[in-house]
């Protein structure tokens, strides 16, 4: 229970990476809100905590919308009475060349991600100061030799990375430790791909030195919460592969 007393919010804990997340948070003794966009996700991800003992509650939100946002924000402090622990998880994901990815759906990807990051962190911060924790999904798409197909999507998750070091440089001496994680998990959208992308799916995992697609609790939920503990005090501004290896950081 090394996060017991903390409070996190994680935004696309719905399913997949994100309720991975908070499912691992709250296991370790955190109380969760787990926020997204539909409601009966969250009502499911809420209830397997509760059911383990643990402590959450759903907020419906859209990352795109300022507004929510800052409501979501305030929602979740007035009702726990504090906030220790950010994860921005949510984003829609704009696949496709650059001929194929339309204006409407970059927006979109961006909207969802940096920008909804570059929100939630500045009205969080304030909460954050002392004993903060921010933790920013990016991708190892952008890591790829040949990112065809991924240039948009890898562009959104890059801007998150720069906007996580900047916040762990100019936060960090008030108490916020801003890292950024690149999972690699096997989400919905990821088994989906796997089942229907059968050659590319061997392909990368044939790239992964431990040779398996993580679990989104067990592998990356379990190491955000090591992130967020005190055994990870001095860690700060930094992009960390959760990915088995696949992805040269260097």
């Amino acid at each position: 229970m090394v996060l017991e007393g903390k409070v996190a919010l994680v935004t696309g804990a719905g399913q997949g990476v994100g309720q991975g997340i908070a499912l691992a948070l709250a296991a370790a003794g955190a109380q969760v809100a787990v926020t997204g966009r539909t409601g009966a996700k969250l009502e499911a991800t809420c209830k397997i905590i509760e059911e383990r003992g643990g402590s959450a509650l759903p907020v419906v939100v859209d990352v795109k919308s300022a507004a929510a946002i800052e409501a979501c924000v305030s929602g979740v402090v007035s009702h726990f009475g504090r906030l220790n622990i950010l994860v921005n998880n949510a984003q829609e994901v704009p696949l496709g060349t650059l001929h194929q990815v339309s204006e409407e759906s970059f927006t979109a990807g961006w909207e969802s991600g940096p920008l909804a990051v570059f929100r939630m962190m500045k009205l969080c911060y304030p909460h954050l100061r002392g004993d903060g924790c921010i933790i920013n999904l990016a991708s190892s798409s952008a890591k790829r030799w040949d990112v065809s197909g991924f240039g948009a999507y890898a562009a959104s998750k890059e801007a998150i990375r720069a906007l996580t070091r900047a916040a762990a440089c100019e936060w960090g001496a008030q108490g916020i430790r801003s890292n950024a994680i690149l999972p690699l998990a096997r989400s919905p959208g990821m088994a989906w791909w796997m089942e229907h992308k059968g050659d590319e799916a061997a392909q990368l995992l044939g790239s992964v030195p431990l040779g398996r697609v993580g679990d989104c609790e067990d592998d990356v939920g379990r190491f955000v919460v090591a992130l967020c503990s005190d055994a990870s005090s001095y860690i700060n501004g930094q992009s960390i592969g959760v990915d088995g290896g696949q992805a040269f950081m260097g």
